[in-house]
């Protein structure tokens, strides 16, 4: 049976939680195929997920895995995506080391922590927007604009723009393995390389209050961002600095609407916001997996061995459902005090806007339930439909009434 798991399949991307228990009792270190044919490891366990996400042999960049044989031999990869693929996530020290280093200064919990009015303004007058309507998408009116407008903010990204980003980002987090698709994503790419370029230009010309003006002019210990670390970190911290927050605030409140007595609970007991926003992240984490990391050896693990080069993906939606590490983890307690989850990662990789994400996500819920307390799915919850792909767990669409 474990063979003829389809993680791409309808139903799985609907309710992916039944395969990965199968995954995590059958088959734990799970040995299949990338879309290039290459060996693929998916981890489901929650203490292999920690082990290898902390182990420095599983490297984030592919070529840190090969022999220079290898690598003479790998055919020419499009300017797009190298210009797009030397960020934090795609890196491994001391490369890594440097480029947090120059963005970290920006999502401390104390710098994040000051943007809490704005926040609250934005989520306030997203309200007052629908607040006289009977019906809403909550992703489209709420949970999209208030993300994409906090990190566009930061990043100095026109307002206009804003709505363009989302459609490319959503091509490239929903993957599928399919010649369509890997035409979309190329066209995606060239168009956000293409905007950046402009967008870089204006900015080196004319300096602003904002953090691309700041990673243009960035020195850590006498080094600067390359142009392709420069095009990869704005890349990255576009799409991370939304696509997870969107979809967790948009999971978390499917999760209360389809959990009448927890989302009581939270109305009336609003302190518990913090602890709720823990649980959303656990139970249904937006994202599915981590990014892709590579055996640098051979490296025996477990009962299986892993080979030099391999891709392993650790799936941090079946780690968070553990029952070995979580008790009942398929309920959600928005009172759980024992809720070390993964939805940040682990290690070196660990989210550098954990903060960022945490506050949106309490302060975006928070709001909406104190505001809109009658709000309740316009649809049958069978008829929703996830976005594709392994990488981020999302709503299509979420249409509610107020």
């Amino acid at each position: 049976m474990t063979t003829e798991i389809n993680l791409f399949s309808h139903e799985v991307t609907q309710n992916p939680y039944p395969a990965f228990a199968h995954l995590r009792r059958e088959a734990p270190m799970f040995r299949t195929q990338n879309a290039n044919g290459h060996p693929l490891w998916l981890v489901t366990r929650y203490d292999d997920v920690v082990a290898i996400l902390k182990d420095q042999r599983f490297v984030k960049s592919w070529r840190n895995a090969l022999t220079p044989e290898e690598l003479a031999r790998v055919p020419v990869i499009p300017e797009y995506v190298n210009l797009l693929n030397q960020h934090m996530l795609a890196t491994d020290p001391p490369d890594h080391t440097r480029l947090r280093g120059l963005v970290q200064k920006a999502f401390t919990p104390r710098l994040v922590e000051g943007l809490r009015p704005r926040i609250q303004q934005i989520a306030d007058e997203l309200l007052d927007a629908v607040e006289g309507k009977g019906e809403m998408d909550l992703l489209d009116a709420y949970a999209f604009p208030l993300p994409i407008t906090v990190i566009g903010e930061l990043l100095g990204i026109p307002a206009e723009d804003r709505e363009q980003f989302r459609a490319w980002s959503s091509v490239v987090v929903s993957f599928e393995p399919s010649t369509e698709r890997f035409q979309q994503m190329g066209a995606a790419l060239r168009e956000f390389t293409n905007y950046l370029g402009k967008l870089f230009a204006l900015r080196q010309a004319e300096p602003q209050d904002d953090l691309v003006s700041a990673l243009i002019q960035a020195e850590e210990a006498g080094d600067r961002l390359s142009q392709s670390e420069l095009f990869s970190m704005v890349f990255l911290l576009l799409v991370a600095g939304h696509e997870t927050t969107v979809n967790l605030i948009g999971n978390g409140v499917l999760a209360l609407l389809q959990h009448p007595a927890q989302m009581e609970l939270l109305k009336q007991r609003p302190e518990l916001i913090q602890s709720a926003v823990e649980e959303f992240l656990r139970y249904d984490s937006p994202v599915e997996t981590s990014t892709p990391r590579f055996a640098r050896e051979d490296i025996p693990f477990g009962d299986v061995l892993i080979k030099r080069g391999d891709e392993v993906l650790v799936v941090i939606g079946s780690a968070d459902r553990d029952e070995a590490r979580f008790a009942n983890p398929d309920e959600l307690d928005i009172t759980r005090s024992d809720n070390r989850h993964v939805a940040f990662g682990h290690g070196i990789h660990f989210c550098l806007g954990a903060p960022l994400a945490r506050l949106e996500g309490e302060i975006a819920i928070g709001t909406l339930l104190r505001r809109l307390p009658n709000l309740r799915l316009a649809v049958p919850a069978d008829e929703l439909l996830w976005r594709p792909g392994l990488l981020i767990r999302g709503l299509q669409r979420f249409p509610v009434k107020l």
